[in-house]
Order: structure tokens, then sequence, then C-alpha cells
């Protein structure tokens, strides 16, 4: 199973998920501040991060900020006391892969963390076999977790990310409803609503730039990659 870091200042939620982690096989670390989380992770990389958003000497979201710039491909799951659509999607600008607002049920934390541990892992395999491919003039290099622009500027991609690039352009022009989105890149187990999906379809859209207008939305229906004339 995984080695997972737990970054949470309330020693009771701290406690309780750990037990929770445990109790479905995996080995866990705790951190009860920001700057523990960073220390930790700098000890030594855990499999996945759960990662409290507000925190003493530095925050969640710039643990996420920091260690997003290091290493692209860790899956992180943010806890946040805030239920703000705003605080969702600054998590998720930052890095994040998930979020979970407090309170939660063991169930939901279980099946979150099996969705992220299993995108990862495909992700990762997917990457050694196909390393580069293009959305419009952007290139994504499955194996560094990176899109590049035509001009030349480079940013990290989270696994989810990486994987809904790669549906996108596997299937050109096909229409990709958020059940199957849903399904295929965080999990059948999942239980998130498909808001999650939008936020990190808006995330890759900022990171595309002027190619954002491809992903299009078809309302009540999911997600397309539109293909141009000159494809």
């Amino acid at each position: 199973m995984a080695e997972i870091l737990i970054a949470e200042d309330d020693a009771s939620i701290r406690e309780w998920v750990a037990v929770a982690l445990e109790a479905d096989g995996h080995s866990v670390r705790s951190a009860v501040d920001g700057a523990a989380a960073m220390a930790a992770y700098a000890e030594r990389r855990p499999d996945l991060l759960v990662l409290d958003v507000m925190m003493p000497k530095k925050s969640g979201y710039d643990v996420c900020q920091e260690i997003r710039r290091r290493d692209p491909s860790l899956p992180i799951l943010m806890l946040t006391a805030k239920g703000t659509e705003a605080d969702k999607v600054l998590g998720l600008g930052l890095g994040a892969d998930d979020y979970m607002t407090k309170p939660f049920g063991v169930r939901e934390l279980s099946a979150r963390v099996t969705a992220l541990l299993r995108r990862t892992y495909a992700a990762e395999t997917a990457g050694r076999s196909e390393t580069r491919f293009q959305i419009g003039g952007h290139v994504v290099d499955a194996a560094a977790a990176t899109i590049s622009s035509p001009e030349g500027t480079t940013e990290a991609l989270t696994p989810h990310e990486l994987a809904l690039l790669r549906l996108f352009a596997t299937h050109p022009g096909e229409i990709l409803s958020r059940d199957r989105l849903l399904n295929e890149v965080w999990g059948y187990a999942y239980m998130g609503t498909t808001r999650t999906l939008d936020q990190r379809v808006a995330v890759i859209r900022r990171k595309l730039g002027a190619d954002a207008p491809l992903v299009e939305t078809l309302y009540g229906q999911g997600y397309r990659l539109r293909v141009t004339s000159d494809e």
C-alpha cells in the first residue's frame, strides 16, 4: 500500500484520518503545521499528501504551491473547513488534485485516496508508454508531467490534468460525458460531484491559454476537444 503524509494542525482530525488510512493498509506520517509538512516532505517523499488548508506557520495553499513547483506528480488531497467555490478553485489552481470539505466520512476519505493513488499509477504507466502528445499548439510531456506553449512557457500538470488531456487528445471531436470523465480519471469509487471536474477543466483551460477554446463545453452533455480545420 501507500505511504501517506497528513498535514493537519487539529490533533483530533489528524489522528482520526491516520487511523482510517492505516485501517486501509497504508503507512502514515503526520505533520502538525505547514513548516513541519515541508520538512517531512523533504526528509522522504510520500506517495500521497493529505493537506489541511488553514495551518499555522505555513498555510496549506503555500505548501501545495511550493511542493507542486518541485514535484508535479505527487497526488495532493486538500482538506478545508471552507465550502465556497472560490476556495476550492484556488486550491485546484495551485496544484491540488482533489479536495474534501469538513466534516467528511471514512468511506469518502478512503474512496478519494484510492482513486488518487490509482490515477497516479495509471498516469505514470501511460507516461512511460507515450511520452508526448499535442493539444493544439501545446505539447504535453507525460513523462515530465508538463505542458509547453508555442511561446516556450512550461507549466506543471497534476495527474488528473494529465489524464484529462490524454483523454481529450485520444478522442478528438468526441463528446465525453462528465460521468465518463469522472469514472475514467477519478475512478468508479469517486464520491464527489461534477464540480471537481468542471473546476479542473477550468484550470486546464488557463494552462492552455490561447488554445483554451479547443476544450468545448457541451451543456448537458459534457466536454469535447474541438477538431480544427488544419488537423
